[in-house]
């Protein structure tokens, strides 16, 4: 049985524990704790470590899904959390531009971890006051080969269509890599 090991990653609050449980096939392991910061008031819990979720794909392929903290002050995990992972996802809350500076550099600093395949999912696609994709690829300054992909991050078929991607570009390069 193969195994890949994908990173959910990017700023507090874009969406990762919620990419992770709306796919999981396991309860999600999960160290959130309550936020003592009034400024961080935009939601009740943070992860502090990780989250961990699994999907099978079928007999021979099952994901492992690690979620990081988006907290600076834990930013310690994301280079344990990125060991070993085949690719990774930066959740980008598309409500929120003051996080896309954030979320850039995220993505350089997991790109500097390994050179993975990697999407960047624009979450929370249905709301009205989202960013379209073209102005946020402007606004993260994504190269024109940069996938980035439409997300609602409680919506299990959005969730699927990221993490298809994902997997399609780490199957891509691990078959060019046998050649």
């Amino acid at each position: 049985m193969q195994t890949v090991k994908m990173v959910v990653t990017g700023p507090f609050s874009a969406g990762k524990t919620a990419f992770i449980r709306s796919v999981s096939e396991i309860d999600v392991v999960s160290t959130e704790r309550k936020i003592s910061s009034e400024a961080e008031r935009v939601k009740e819990t943070t992860t502090v470590a990780m989250d961990f979720g699994r999907i099978t794909v079928d007999d021979d392929l099952v994901l492992y899904l690690f979620g990081t903290p988006g907290q600076r002050r834990f930013d310690f995990m994301w280079e344990i959390l990125s060991e070993g992972m085949l690719g990774f996802i930066v959740m980008v809350d598309s409500t929120r531009p003051e996080t896309f500076r954030e979320a850039r550099s995220i993505l350089q600093t997991f790109r500097a971890y390994a050179p993975t395949p990697y999407v960047v999912a624009a979450n929370k696609q249905d709301l009205p006051d989202a960013w379209g994709l073209e102005d946020m690829r402007l606004a993260l300054r994504l190269e024109p080969k940069a996938k980035l992909l439409p997300c609602v991050a409680h919506k299990k078929e959005s969730v699927k269509n990221v993490l298809l991607e994902l997997l399609y570009s780490i199957l891509a390069e691990m078959e060019e890599g046998g050649k």
